[in-house]
């Protein structure tokens, strides 16, 4: 093979490489991009007292404010969260489910908080104070964040355990598993756990 053709040749290989390498890099950057984070916010509401529902929906509405796709999933004492206020039990509970239905808050209004709540003084102390310094009720920062888009999702592994049923809950809830929560989570900016 004689000079000509070898450069010939090289120029060929490095063409062929630098195809190679611009198909590959299209490809990382496709990949890197569907797994890059997201504008979204994702929280998992696990607790049933009524000061750490607040604090949820007072970030969870900043957050859909502020443009960040929001997703709540609320799971074991967070279902009480979305219970419609006075829509009993639905379908058939076991004696266990019962009885720790009566133990549970029946729907947001129902809530004690998390620290001092001495046979519920506490809440409604909380939420006179609340009213006394102008902030939105739980109850309106829930319909508050329902209007913002924050999507509302009820974990039916939860609800399957403790004997919620779909009926119970308001209108407009999403019902998922945890998969659901880790398909959001997994893209979201910011993810809380309350």
């Amino acid at each position: 093979m004689d000079l000509g053709q070898t450069q010939e040749l090289r120029d060929l290989v490095a063409k062929e490489v630098e195809r190679q390498t611009a198909k590959l890099r299209q490809e990382l950057e496709a990949l890197v991009a569907d797994r890059a984070p997201q504008d979204k916010a994702s929280f998992v509401v696990f607790s049933g007292d009524l000061d750490r529902l607040l604090a949820a929906l007072a970030i969870a509405t900043g957050a859909a404010a502020s443009g960040l796709e929001t997703t709540m999933f609320f799971t074991f004492w967070g279902l009480a969260a979305l219970k419609q206020k006075g829509a009993g039990a639905k379908g058939k509970r076991t004696l266990k489910q019962k009885m720790f239905a009566m133990m549970t808050p029946a729907s947001t209004e129902g809530m004690g908080v998390s620290r001092m709540n001495y046979f519920g003084a506490g809440a409604r102390m909380l939420r006179s104070m609340m009213d006394d310094a102008g902030v939105d009720s739980v109850e309106k920062l829930l319909a508050l964040a329902r209007e913002l888009g924050v999507k509302l999702v009820a974990c039916t592994m939860s609800m399957d355990v403790m004997g919620v049923a779909k009926e119970q809950l308001v209108d407009g809830v999403e019902l998922g598993g945890a998969a659901t929560f880790l398909g959001e989570a997994s893209r979201s900016k910011v993810s809380l756990f309350i």
